[in-house]
């Protein structure tokens, strides 16, 4: 390789063709591929109503953005960063614990069945809900459809917690009486209940904010109550510790998966700390990322609660009686994913019948609003 003659009144400068030179390009190149324009944030005045959150002024991106920018903007400290990686790294995390508890040695006992049902719809919740906040922004209909597949993987989650449920944590004096031959068959028809009105709940969300809020934190509250009837019952029993409780005594995990899921209820609908000072947590600590750590780690609880129920119960379980069998799960399970991807359907073919000028989509600013929201 020649080396070029320094250029007169230069110091040590070398022509292009010096490897030095070579190798600053390369690193120039390398720069300039890796610093990725990352997408501009907005205010709250400056996105319509229909991406606005409550007591959340800053950090908006772009309500046009493209698929790439939303998975950029993953990258950077947005309003919706945290609500990303909460679920996100979870997803990986029960997807672990499901793969470990897969294994063939584990699968070979049918009373493993149930458990193994509830890690799908468990590792699928945090994953949906992560899109969900990945690509909200694209539009005002991709916003609503994405949330539409959000609150139907939540439903399915539902229906997944009725199985261990019924098969492990039942109290004894219910083994096969009405309520727990229908147990399951109730929570996948709940779920078709708890899907239909968090869909509806987003039509009148701007007009009626507090109704909105309202039906869709009943939608979520209604199967969680149900699922967890056996639980409150067997609590009952040994509320006070008047009597020994024998297996009907409750775990610690399922203390704290109770705990973790009146925590995630109370940060739903109270919208603390950031209703205190709007502002102040737009980007880090606001309710909606308190709310997805609250529900991963109750979900974490409800697990290790689950496994204590099944190690407690080995003997009976193993007995060859299951509560639903491997035809009768799936053919459960599945009429439960056709039928809430078809009220998703209909809720997402609704949406776009609807006009472009309808507030749902448009949501505009009103000019008092808009005041407000600038001082």
């Amino acid at each position: 390789m020649c080396w070029a003659r320094p250029q007169r009144g230069g110091r040590g400068k070398r022509s292009r063709g010096h490897p030095d030179a070579a190798h600053r390009s390369t690193w120039r190149y390398l720069a300039t591929m890796l610093s990725l324009k990352l997408p501009q944030l907005l205010r709250v005045h400056q996105v319509p109503r229909v991406f606005w959150e409550d007591s959340i002024m800053s950090g908006y991106r772009r309500p046009t953005s493209s698929a790439l920018d939303c998975v950029l903007s993953s990258f950077q400290m947005t309003n919706e960063t945290v609500n990303i990686w909460t679920h996100f790294l979870p997803t990986w995390y029960f997807l672990w614990r499901l793969l470990a508890l897969g294994s063939p040695g584990f699968r070979a006992e049918p009373y493993h069945l149930p458990l193994l049902v509830f890690l799908l719809p468990a590792c699928l919740y945090p994953f949906a809900s992560c899109c969900a906040h990945t690509f909200s922004s694209m539009s005002p209909r991709a916003r609503h459809i994405c949330y539409f597949l959000d609150y139907g993987a939540l439903s399915l989650y539902s229906l997944g917690c009725a199985f261990p449920y019924a098969a492990y944590s039942m109290p004894a004096s219910w083994l096969h009486s009405r309520l727990h031959q229908f147990f399951v068959p109730t929570a996948a028809l709940n779920s078709f209940l708890c899907t239909g009105l968090s869909c509806y709940s987003r039509f009148p969300e701007l007009e009626s904010p507090r109704f909105s809020k309202a039906l869709r934190t009943a939608a979520f509250a209604y199967p969680f109550l149900f699922d967890n009837l056996p639980l409150f019952y067997r609590l009952q029993l040994c509320w006070g510790g008047a009597h020994s409780c024998g297996q009907e005594a409750l775990s610690p995990s399922h203390a704290h998966h109770l705990l973790c899921a009146l925590l995630t209820g109370f940060l739903f609908a109270a919208r603390l700390p950031e209703r205190l000072a709007p502002g102040r947590f737009d980007y880090i600590g606001h309710s909606h990322q308190l709310f997805h750590i609250c529900a991963v780690l109750g979900t974490h609880f409800q697990l290790e609660a689950v496994l204590a129920d099944m190690g407690s119960r080995r003997a009976w379980l193993a007995m060859p009686e299951p509560t639903l069998g491997l035809q009768a799960t799936m053919a459960t399970l599945s009429l439960a994913v056709i039928g809430n991807l078809l009220i998703i359907a209909a809720f997402t073919a609704s949406l776009l019948r609807t006009p472009g000028t309808c507030p749902l989509l448009q949501g505009g600013l009103p000019e008092e609003g808009l005041q407000a929201k600038q001082q």
